[in-house]
């Protein structure tokens, strides 16, 4: 039962994660910048990643 409760809080919070993740790449400030010099924040790139894992991992725990 806890497994499962740790899994799902994984699955959520990776989720937030990626979110977040994809609004601070989509930002106005990110666009510009992409468009000046083709930079991307880290903070997005190591949201979105961090995001993904946290809910490969939760997923896998579920099972």
């Amino acid at each position: 039962m806890n497994q499962k409760i740790i899994a799902i809080a994984l699955i959520i919070i990776g989720t937030a994660l990626a979110m977040w993740g994809y609004n601070v790449f989509n930002s106005a400030s990110a666009q510009i910048s992409r468009a000046l010099n083709g930079y991307t924040p880290d903070e997005a790139w190591i949201a979105m990643v961090g995001g993904a894992i946290c809910i490969l991992i939760g997923a896998m725990r579920l099972k």
